[in-house]
């Protein structure tokens, strides 16, 4: 199935909530969606026959300057076909529903998501940081991020 057809077949289940597609190489097509229903529009992706995405290839997560987007690269080992999805969310209020009841592949992609950009997504088990310490100030991958000195008395290496 190409982009346009799995666009046009969320666009028609979804309505509002699936925003544009854009497809072009030689990037992969994605489709921008609202957040409220990114849970029901991953769980119809997965189940619904015709489309039968069983595999989370990578989550991630970028800062666009004032919000942030969490980027869902799905593909399916059945009908071969691959697509891509992307939530936009404001700095202010990064906050996304979890997937990980979808794919448990989800469960570390949304942890470092939330450990490096500060994503928070809603209803995941256990959306604690990963890479850095639990007590770290700040988020390290956003545009704004500055290193501190200093942590714990120990200098931070550059």
């Amino acid at each position: 199935m190409q982009a346009q057809e799995i666009f046009d077949k969320l666009k028609e289940q979804f309505g509002e909530s699936i925003i544009s597609l854009t497809d072009t190489a030689p990037s992969d097509a994605f489709i921008i969606v609202a957040g409220g229903n990114l849970f029901d529009i991953c769980q119809y992706l997965r189940d619904t026959d015709g489309m039968e995405f069983d595999y989370l290839v990578n989550l991630s997560a970028l800062d666009l300057g004032e919000n942030l987007a969490s980027v869902y690269h799905f593909y399916s080992m059945n009908l071969q076909h691959r697509i891509v999805l992307k939530v936009i969310v404001p700095k202010d209020n990064p906050s996304v529903p979890s997937v990980e009841t979808i794919w448990r592949t989800a469960d570390w992609m949304e942890r470092e998501a939330f450990d490096m950009m500060g994503i928070i997504y809603e209803g995941h088990h256990n959306l604690i940081r990963i890479l850095s310490p639990y007590d770290w100030e700040g988020y390290p991958l956003r545009k704004d991020y500055v290193t501190p000195e200093e942590y714990h008395g120990m200098r931070v290496p550059y």
